[in-house]
């Protein structure tokens, strides 16, 4: 594993930790390729269900480290997962942005990757590209007016300019806020949450929710059984109904 990117797996939760904090935890080529192998390593491993991914230090992920590509040329692009090694294709599993400090730009692009978001109160969010000449085009115009309110995404998008995370907070942007130092031990709160839940259930549950994005009504309901019917069938489902009966808390197997 890249020094560049730390793994840590506790209680069914995985911690993803960019670690460059001398570059503010800007991804260059090989930290990208770093963290699509740790992000596949998460969805291959049966003993995580959620995962966490936070930066060393008082910045979350400052984006594309510029200092590399001037000297190198290459671009933090992995071939499977995208930009940053993430943007293009996030894990199957869930996965929480713990974020310190602002998260602007490619950081707030790796966070829109990301299912669910904690930010600390003294951080910003915004997508400054327009600023510099340049688009967000590593899922910034893309995800954000997906996540709040388009008429308030456009104006972040085309101004430049940030929001506090209380505002993210009152848009559904975040989803808690943490006080500043406490980011990763909040997101770990609400990854525990998760983590004791059914891994077949909530992996199903959340490839469901972003593929059904463009279904139609009328045909989700039967779409979502391909994935619905194996959960139903599972040895989980038997024993979660157990557990309820028994008012035991369930053992789940992943099977």
């Amino acid at each position: 594993m890249s020094a560049a990117v730390l793994l840590e797996v506790e209680n069914g939760t995985a911690t993803i930790t960019l670690n460059r904090p001398e570059v503010r935890n800007a991804i260059d080529k090989p930290t990208a390729d770093a963290l699509a192998a740790v992000l596949d390593e998460v969805d291959e491993r049966p003993d995580v269900t959620v995962a966490i991914i936070t930066g060393t230090g008082s910045t979350f992920c400052a984006g594309m480290d510029l200092k590399a590509f001037s000297a190198t040329r290459e671009r933090p692009l992995h071939e499977v997962r995208g930009a940053f090694g993430i943007v293009r294709k996030p894990p199957a599993k869930p996965i929480i942005a713990a974020i310190e400090g602002n998260a602007l730009g490619g950081g707030l692009e790796i966070a829109l990757a990301c299912d669910l978001i904690v930010a600390t109160r003294s951080s910003r969010l915004g997508l400054p590209e327009v600023k510099r000449g340049l688009v967000a085009a590593a899922g910034g115009v893309v995800r954000l007016p997906r996540r709040i309110p388009r008429g308030v995404a456009m104006e972040l998008i085309l101004t430049g300019e940030p929001v506090t995370a209380e505002r993210a907070l009152e848009l559904g942007l975040v989803n808690r806020l943490a006080e500043d130092g406490q980011a990763l031990s909040v997101a770990r709160e609400l990854a525990a949450a998760i983590a004791v839940n059914a891994p077949l259930a909530v992996r199903a549950a959340k490839r469901i929710a972003d593929e059904s994005a463009d279904w139609e009504l009328d045909d989700a309901f039967d779409r979502q059984a391909a994935y619905t019917d194996e959960v139903r069938s599972s040895k989980d489902a038997a024993e979660g109904a157990r557990a309820f009966v028994e008012k035991r808390v369930p053992q789940w197997t992943g099977s």
